[in-house]
């Protein structure tokens, strides 16, 4: 594992969307699902509009590993949890970002109710 750079985390940090693809058995990864991605410091952030019982967000969480790409970027990925105490700065990141959608769009990724639900994603060292 590696950290993102500072670019990485401004431009996949600020775009509208990110595309996830969690990887398969043998390596290969599954089509990408989009969804709103947050920024709570050093870290980016997906969750489950739809709960634990999401096809992709049961896929990601049994795979550990995939691809993101959002920004122009794109990176392999791991998907770790999320520590309690950055739930609520990513609740107010979500909101900031999200404002300008109806808040009850915005309100399907915040809340203790999505806490359980969110993904830290984070990248893996370059291949080569």
């Amino acid at each position: 594992m590696t950290d993102w750079t500072a670019d990485e985390l401004d431009r996949v940090g600020a775009a509208e969307e990110l595309q996830l693809a969690s990887r398969r058995a043998d390596g290969s990864l599954r089509p990408y699902v989009t969804m709103w991605v947050a920024r709570v410091g050093d870290d980016l952030f997906v969750r489950s509009a739809y709960g634990p019982e999401a096809g992709w967000y049961r896929r990601a969480v049994a795979s550990g590993t995939g691809r993101v790409r959002a920004g122009g970027v794109e990176r392999d990925v791991s998907f770790a949890g999320a520590s309690a105490e950055v739930q609520r700065d990513l609740d107010a990141a979500y909101r900031a970002k999200y404002a300008h959608h109806a808040e009850r769009i915005v309100a399907t990724v915040v809340g203790e109710r999505r806490y359980d639900v969110t993904i830290r994603l984070v990248p893996e060292a370059d291949a080569g």
